[in-house]
C-alpha cells in the first residue's frame, strides 16, 4: 500500500510557507445528511504512522488516527453545510461552502492550502488542486480522516431521531438497505430530495 508523503508540504514550506492546510470533504455522493469538509494544518518534525485516505482505513483505525491528528496537529477543524442547503444552493456550492467554513473555524489561520480535488478562493491565499489528494498528501489524508469521522458521528447521532433508516449502519449513502428503508418509510428531513434517487423514491 503506498501510503501519502510530505514532498508537497516541504516543496511549499522551503518557499518560505509556514502554515499549509489540507483541505477534503465527506459525504459528497450520500443520499442523506449534510457535507462535511476537514482543513487539518500539520506539523511537519511530528510524524503520524499510518496517514491515509479515510476510505481506505477501517472505522476503528479512522478513530485511532482522529484522535492522534487532533492531539498532534497544528491545527484542525471541520466544517458542515446541511442537507437543506445543498438542496437550496447545490451540491457544487455546498462543498466549497464547507471548505471555507472549516477553514473560517481553523486556528491557527493557515498561509498556503492543498485541496483534494477543487478549485477554492479564500482569502486570496495561495492554494494547489491535487487530483486524488486524500491518496497522496499527508495533510490532505489527514483532512479526509476529520471530515469523515465527524461526518460518521453526526449520522451515529442522528440515527436515534430517526432510527427506521440505519443511518448509523450506512451513513446516509446509497446503499441496498437504505433504498428499502426509503421505500418502506418514505423520505425523512434528513434526505436530499434534489438528487435523482430521492425525486424517484419518495413517498412524501
Amino acid at each position: 500500500m503506498r501510503y501519502p508523503n510530505y514532498s508537497h508540504e516541504n516543496k511549499i514550506l522551503s518557499q518560505g510557507f509556514t502554515l499549509i492546510a489540507g483541505l477534503d470533504e465527506a459525504g459528497r455522493g450520500a443520499w442523506a445528511g449534510p457535507i462535511v469538509a476537514g482543513a487539518v494544518i500539520l506539523n511537519p518534525e511530528v510524524k503520524i504512522r499510518g496517514l491515509k485516505d479515510s476510505k481506505l482505513l477501517c472505522a476503528k483505525a479512522r478513530e485511532e488516527l482522529f484522535a492522534e491528528i487532533a492531539a498532534k496537529a497544528l491545527g484542525w477543524a471541520a466544517g458542515i453545510i446541511s442537507e437543506k442547503k445543498i438542496d437550496q444552493q447545490g451540491l457544487g456550492w455546498a462543498n466549497l461552502a464547507a471548505m471555507r467554513l472549516a477553514l473560517k473555524n481553523l486556528s491557527p489561520q493557515p498561509d498556503h492550502l492543498l485541496i483534494d480535488a477543487v478549485k477554492l478562493n479564500y482569502e486570496n491565499l495561495p492554494s494547489l488542486s491535487i487530483i486524488d489528494g486524500d491518496y497522496k498528501i499527508t495533510s490532505i489524508a489527514a483532512a479526509s480522516i476529520v471530515a469523515k469521522v465527524t461526518r460518521d458521528r453526526l449520522m451515529i447521532e442522528l440515527h436515534e431521531k430517526y432510527p427506521e433508516y440505519n443511518f448509523d449502519r450506512h451513513k446516509g449513502y446509497g446503499t441496498a438497505g437504505h433504498y428499502q428503508m426509503i421505500f418502506r418509510h418514505g423520505l425523512c428531513a434528513l434526505h436530499r430530495r434534489s438528487f435523482r434517487p430521492m425525486r424517484n423514491l419518495g413517498h412524501q
